[in-house]
């Protein structure tokens, strides 16, 4: 940790744990310390940690070819985008590196997509207040909370914010200057609020009205973590563009654009670009773990796990003053406290489980999509002690 802090910049709060091994749901640090993990990677290791069939597959591949540029066509690449069509709303794929380019690749589509279709000065984009879209800083732009501006301004123009779930208020915004209408199905780091009722169906019909692009950020929630492969299943509406990364690679680095026909005639040659994005190791990786991820009884076994969990944790809200809310979905769930939770966070890590916190007082709870009931069970027994030591 001290060479670290030495030689690597400061842009992180790190736990104090220097971690060596990981196998399913749990991790070990330098001292053979074992812990739970509820965090996953934040929503990246959907299949826990050092998945065999993972590491097989891009093993196998890290011996055949490895890179070779978008120059030329890899049978993972084609194989993964294949599958992606298939499983998804989307008719065309862009591939990446990471969720915030992924969102970079989302709002340069639908600003040409409507520059080719109706000309200059539509172009604005409509995002929600709480989300979160990433760090570069187009992505950054588009994210809806202030404290991650700060120091980074003057932004991309062009971006305006309403609030989440509150559909007079995207109306009154949705003029002739709006190419597209941003959104997570349910906020990550917004401290896990999901999409209301009817209230994407709503979205879904206004932009289609108005001729303009709907855009999921399913980065977080998609991929089985909600027990559905993409959390907007749930509400039965579809996007004309989503984003995805985090756990498409099963820990590896990957994101992916997905796309209609008709809108993904925004790109052309030129346009738009990845030196590394479907890589051939990467997509192998992400080719395997896709091929679990929507299994249909897997995605079942989440839901069933989800709905246990999310019983759980609605007891503890008559049990513990401090709950002020319980909200989730599957396997993403968050603990909204009257108090700051880092506090929280420390007393589970010294018992032993690895949780976060996000907007100060919301307790995230991502485990393994592979999560054993005992886990689970562990789980709550650790965070009911902490909450009665935390605030006794």
């Amino acid at each position: 940790m001290a060479r670290a802090d030495g030689v690597i910049m400061h842009t992180y709060g790190r736990q104090p744990l220097v971690l060596v091994r990981g196998e399913g749901s749990r991790v070990w640090d330098a001292e053979g310390r074992e812990y739970l993990d509820f965090v996953m990677g934040l929503a990246v290791c959907n299949l826990g940690h050092a998945h065999p069939e993972i590491a097989r597959a891009a093993a196998a591949q890290l011996s055949q070819l490895v890179h070779v540029s978008n120059l030329y066509y890899t049978t993972p690449m084609v194989e993964l985008a294949e599958e992606l069509v298939r499983l998804s709303f989307g008719d065309r794929v862009f591939f990446c590196n990471s969720g915030a380019e992924a969102m970079e690749g989302a709002i340069k589509l639908c600003r040409r997509y409507a520059h080719e279709r109706y000309g200059p000065g539509r172009h604005k984009i409509v995002c929600m207040q709480d989300s979160f879209h990433g760090r570069t800083i187009g992505a950054l732009s588009a994210t809806g909370q202030e404290k991650f501006w700060q120091g980074f301004e003057p932004l991309l123009p062009g971006f305006v914010f309403v609030p989440f779930n509150d559909l007079a208020a995207l109306r009154e915004a949705l003029d002739d200057t709006v190419c597209a209408v941003l959104l997570e199905p349910i906020q990550g780091e917004g401290g896990v609020n999901p999409a209301e009722g009817d209230y994407l169906a709503a979205v879904r019909q206004l932009c289609t009205d108005k001729g303009i692009l709907l855009v999921f950020d399913e980065v977080q929630c998609g991929l089985g973590r909600t027990g559905k492969l993409f959390a907007h299943e749930h509400y039965g509406v579809t996007p004309d563009v989503m984003a995805l990364a985090k756990a498409l690679a099963g820990g590896l680095p990957m994101g992916a654009l997905l796309a209609t026909e008709e809108t993904a005639r925004g790109f052309v040659p030129g346009t738009h670009a990845s030196t590394f994005g479907g890589g051939p190791v990467i997509a192998a990786a992400a080719n395997a773990s896709l091929k679990i991820l929507s299994d249909p009884a897997f995605l079942s076994a989440v839901r069933q796990k989800g709905d246990y969990l999310g019983e759980k944790l609605r007891h503890f809200q008559s049990r513990f003053p401090v709950i002020q809310e319980i909200r989730g979905l599957g396997l993403m769930w968050g603990i909204q406290l009257a108090q700051e939770g880092t506090p929280v966070v420390t007393a589970c890590r010294e018992r032993g489980l690895l949780v976060n916190c996000t907007q100060g007082n919301v307790i995230r709870l991502l485990p393994s999509l592979l999560v054993e009931k005992a886990d689970i069970d562990q789980c709550l027994d650790i965070l009911a002690q902490t909450l009665e030591t935390v605030f006794s």
